[in-house]
């Protein structure tokens, strides 16, 4: 049998997480795990966990190094790319693929895909997909114990210089959505990257924080709870209740605010591996990274990101199923039999249509909830690489990384197009699509119109007047004077991050 060598990592690139660039000369004695990701993959996020774990199994003799080959034009810069690990907790390190020159050589075919190196440089296996950490294992413990016998492994731990160390705190950390409620002077705020609820008034007044910090699943009261990187939230204004996309718990949580308690109503806590349409009760059925969430009726539609579909959970007898979508990962307009969504992470409705920010194919897509479901595209080009920044037309608009949308009235849906740091509105009876905030910089600049800068926009939501929007990258939220296009920092005086309010206590 031959032996394939592992072709080498280039010095001359960026690297992040790491004082200085690694080799594979030099990482001779350890086995060598390189993850090919994408950070706008779902797949690639689900992996995260599982390549954790490995690390920490195997810390004196496997080190994991993440091959960023960008996706999305948005995704090429280094900066970004640094914000994402931040984001997204990863604690390896990251060589910058310049274009895909890694991928080429070690003849990558899809995002995730994870190579096998052993202690003496060779290549002994690459997976593709999710769901592999046991085969991973086994292997990683065969090749030590393989090596150990010849005498080539090295065990010993290697030094990082990790992104975190050099990150600044903020009150918000990478807020994902937001929801606003004029009716109760609210403004809901997934603060996702502190794995928590933050309440305030519409003006920033600070009026409640739901979860104690900690990353993980558990009810109990306000100060008890721990949430994991909640996004999307829905509001039942006559029942006084919140329910929340618990993305990485996979779960759906309800937040009682005269209770003042949260309790899981939907999922099992781990990642459902079922891609295909499928019904159960909502408290034995495993979800898929939940995104977003809104109330139609006596239902609470998902964004199931993870699954590619959208799904509705009973809010009366518990029933929870898959609405629309056949799970695979495409932009197919059509019904129950045929549609395709990818990687859709926002939601609105009026009423009539549920409208999808459908962010993997770039795309706003509507699906009917007054008949039979039926999905059709409302702009974007329905290619998953057909994105870019175009005003115009139904299937000519370019969007980037879409993140979510907001009904508006008169038929205007707000757009967060989240890569071009863009908020564009598009008239759902023509398609006609115009950017109306932001210049396309990456930055935080207050002012009117095109003239202000968000970065990774990713949440939208309106009360009368204002338009907040969830400005992820930039740790704030943002409103928008309508009338103007005014675009002001909300300033929420009191709050901090969660170990720095334990800090001061």
């Amino acid at each position: 049998m031959v032996r394939v060598r592992a072709p080498e990592l280039p010095h001359d690139y960026d690297w992040l997480n790491t004082a200085q660039p690694l080799s594979l000369k030099q990482l001779r004695g350890r086995v060598v795990l390189l993850d090919f990701w994408t950070y706008c993959c779902i797949n690639c996020l689900h992996i995260l966990p599982d390549l954790h774990y490995l690390e920490q199994k195997y810390k004196g003799c496997l080190t994991v190094i993440g091959v960023h080959s960008a996706k999305f034009d948005n995704e090429k810069d280094v900066e970004n790319i640094r914000q994402a690990i931040l984001r997204y907790h990863i604690e390896h390190p990251v060589v910058v693929d310049q274009g895909f020159h890694l991928w080429q050589h070690y003849t990558v075919r899809a995002w995730p895909t994870v190579v096998v190196i052993d202690p003496e440089g060779y290549v002994v296996g690459a997976v593709s997909g999710e769901g592999k950490r046991d085969f991973l294992d086994e292997l990683i413990a065969k090749l030590i114990e393989e090596h150990k016998g010849k005498g080539t492994i090295n065990v010993q731990e290697l030094n990082q210089r990790l992104e975190k160390e050099n990150a600044a705190i903020h009150p918000l950390a990478f807020p994902g959505k937001v929801l606003a409620d004029q009716a109760t002077d609210s403004l809901f705020i997934a603060d996702t990257g502190h794995h928590r609820i933050v309440i305030t008034t519409l003006a920033g007044e600070v009026k409640q924080v739901i979860g104690n910090g900690d990353a993980s699943l558990w009810d109990g009261d306000f100060g008890e709870a721990q949430f994991s990187s909640p996004q999307g939230m829905a509001f039942d204004r006559e029942h006084q209740c919140l329910y929340v996309a618990d993305t990485d718990n996979h779960s759906i949580r309800k937040v009682d605010l005269q209770r003042q308690t949260v309790e899981t109503i939907a999922g099992i806590g781990h990642q459902s591996r079922n891609l295909r349409p499928h019904q159960g009760d909502a408290h034995e059925t495993a979800l898929n990274s939940p995104w977003d969430v809104v109330i139609s009726g006596h239902f609470l539609l998902i964004a199931m990101a993870g699954s590619h579909q959208i799904w509705a959970l009973n809010l009366v007898d518990d029933a929870l199923g898959t609405l629309i979508g056949t799970g695979a990962e495409a932009c197919v307009d059509g019904g129950t039999e045929v549609a395709t969504f990818a990687q859709p992470s926002g939601l609105a409705t009026d009423g009539k249509e549920l409208f999808v920010a459908d962010s993997e194919g770039s795309t706003i897509r509507a699906v009917t909830l007054d008949k039979a479901p039926q999905v059709r595209t409302v702009c974007g080009s329905g290619d998953l690489f057909g994105f870019g920044d175009r005003d115009g037309q139904g299937e000519d608009v370019r969007l980037q990384h879409c993140m979510d949308v907001e009904y508006g009235g008169s038929n205007q849906l707000w757009i967060a197009d989240t890569y071009n740091h863009k908020i564009k509105r598009v008239d759902l009876a023509t398609g006609i699509c115009q950017t109306l905030l932001g210049n396309g910089e990456p930055a935080l600049r207050d002012g009117q119109g095109l003239t202000a800068s968000f970065y990774e926009p990713s949440g939208l939501s309106m009360a009368g007047n204002w338009l907040f929007i969830a400005d992820t990258n930039n740790h704030a939220i943002r409103r928008v004077h309508l009338k103007t296009l005014t675009v002001s920092t909300l300033e929420i005086p009191g709050l901090c991050a969660p170990q720095a309010c334990f800090d001061l206590t």
